[in-house]
């Protein structure tokens, strides 16, 4: 392997090459139709392997921040119209879609990987999970997103998210007064902060210094620092904030877009970066059997609880079976939480190269077959049709 060998003091050197490598992604996500995030971990795979490339303290920071900022814009993802209106079968498919593979996982990791308690609990949350970044891209691309069928797979997967994300708040946080301070803080933000931020943004929007976007922010790390405190994660917090500023955010597109521009062009490209370098070819070699063993063990419990969900909502079995693979994806909160196992030593840089790899499989895998055999083009207006 050669190490990346630069001046320890030279900054911008440093800066250059993770920029580099976040610019690469860009254009290469692009040229193949991939979610810049799955290129930039595979990016972040081959750079931490083959040229040494490592975090430092300031690439943690900008990471961190990133992961909770992608956090927030999930959160506001789904409109509040769509969820009340898919509510009943999105709550349904969307719980069973997290509880299931959550306990599957978990199960598989304990009695017969012998991880630890906590280790057990990490794969079981990162083996949970769904891919909003891909799921919506692919809802996009196909010209689903505007139809009732794209919608409940968009509301369910925010359904499982979120009980992904309340899983790693809860199950690692200290049960002490932060934790109580931390639930009383985001019932205050999840109230009030809707009603803040309209005239805020009403009366600033055109200031250069923008102290509208700068409020969002120190909301938002207020919390995170609370969320800490608690030894819970930041993300729990902006997930929920997210969920009560989306109204304000649908109604103020050019605000979303700017706060999705400044995360998505420099923040998240740090964090998956980072996330990519601690994978290690070796260890994922070592680990080919638990690997391949995790893989079917999310999929698995996927179609064996979202398919028949989906079928007792009246969906004809080729709709249900894109509805499950569109569930089996996995992505962002898959590769959170296992770096917040991997960084609070509850896993191995082993353990972390096997849920991300797998991670990474199911951004991918369970996409391809769900286009190429179960797309609902029935849905889709025949000019519109373009499956990727």
């Amino acid at each position: 392997m050669l190490t990346l060998s630069l001046p320890a003091d030279n900054l911008w050197a440093f800066a250059a090459v993770w920029l580099a490598l976040a610019t690469v992604a860009a254009f290469v996500a692009r040229r193949l139709g991939l979610a810049a995030a799955l290129v930039e971990i595979l990016l972040g795979v081959l750079a931490g392997n083959l040229i040494g490339l490592r975090s430092t303290a300031w690439v943690d920071f900008i990471a961190g921040f990133g992961s909770i900022m992608l956090t927030f814009l999930a959160g506001a993802e789904i409109e509040p119209a769509v969820l009340r209106k898919q509510l009943r079968p999105s709550a349904v498919i969307g719980a069973i879609s997290f509880f299931v593979p959550f306990l599957g996982a978990m199960a598989y990791a304990y009695f017969f990987a012998h991880w630890s308690v906590d280790a057990s609990k990490i794969a079981g949350i990162a083996m949970s999970t769904t891919s909003v970044a891909v799921v919506y891209a692919v809802m996009v691309e196909s010209r689903l997103a505007p139809t009732d069928f794209g919608q409940l797979i968009l509301a369910a997967c925010f359904i499982t998210d979120l009980g992904t994300v309340i899983a790693l708040g809860l199950l690692f946080a200290n049960y002490n007064g932060w934790l109580v301070a931390l639930v009383v803080a985001i019932a205050i933000a999840f109230v009030f902060v809707p009603k803040l931020l309209p005239p805020v943004f009403a009366r600033t929007g055109r200031w250069i210094s923008e102290p509208g976007m700068r409020l969002v922010f120190l909301i938002i790390v207020v919390l995170a620092a609370i969320a800490t405190a608690s030894k819970s994660e930041g993300v729990l917090p902006a997930y929920f904030l997210g969920l009560a500023c989306a109204g304000f955010l649908f109604g103020n597109p050019d605000v979303a877009r700017r706060l999705r521009s400044m995360t998505m062009g420099f923040l998240t490209p740090f964090y998956f970066l980072k996330a990519g370098t601690l994978v290690s070819f070796s260890a994922a070699v070592a680990g080919i059997g638990a690997i391949a063993a995790f893989f079917v063990v999310k999929v698995a419990a996927k179609c064996f609880g979202v398919f028949p969900a989906a079928r007792a909502f009246q969906h004809p079995p080729k709709h249900a079976g894109y509805i499950t693979l569109m569930m089996a994806t996995g992505l962002t909160f898959g590769t959170i939480s296992s770096l917040y196992g991997l960084t609070h030593h509850y896993i191995t840089g082993a353990q972390y190269t096997t849920l991300v790899t797998v991670v990474i499989l199911t951004a991918v895998v369970p996409t391809v077959i769900a286009q190429a055999l179960f797309h609902p083009a029935e849905f889709v207006d025949p000019e519109d049709l373009g499956v990727p």
